[in-house]
């Protein structure tokens, strides 16, 4: 019963993470080129640093392949990544931060790393980093990129 409780509390949740992988998500009912535009906004706003975007569907075209819209922005703070990369220089691997934003069958998907994960997956325990307000920060510009 517990399990049941807590399975559906996990699906009604805003964010979701799926279990094992450190992806997180929140899905939009909103246009694709809306939440697009919202999320380079709210990166703008933040103060973040929006460094690229790549668009994989146009890049799937040019081989006469074809995928939905996904495009994956690549974006950062050097005054947060960095102590993450001091901590343990693997983190450049997956920094800086990316989003990416896909349609799919039931709307358009935000999905992101948790840095918790990101931690976990570099040994980074020994350090004091700003983790929650990392979480935080990239929570709420899926919020805000996907109308809410």
């Amino acid at each position: 019963m517990i399990g049941a409780a807590l399975g559906l509390l996990l699906a009604t949740a805003p964010v979701a993470q799926a279990e094992t992988h450190g992806i997180m998500h929140l899905d939009s009912d909103d246009a694709f080129a809306r939440v697009d535009q919202r999320l380079r906004t709210a990166i703008e706003e933040k103060g973040l640093t929006l460094m690229s975007v790549v668009d994989h569907a146009a890049n799937a075209r040019r081989v006469d392949l074809s995928l939905p819209p996904t495009r994956t922005f690549v974006f950062g703070n050097p005054a947060v990544g960095t102590p993450m990369m001091q901590c343990q220089g693997s983190m450049a691997l997956d920094l800086p931060q990316k989003m990416v934003v896909r349609e799919t069958d039931e709307g358009v998907r935000l999905e992101w790393n948790s840095p918790h994960y990101l931690a976990e997956r570099h040994a980074l325990e020994g350090c004091e980093l700003p983790l929650e307000k990392i979480a935080g920060v990239l929570e709420g510009l899926a919020s805000a990129a996907a109308g809410r």
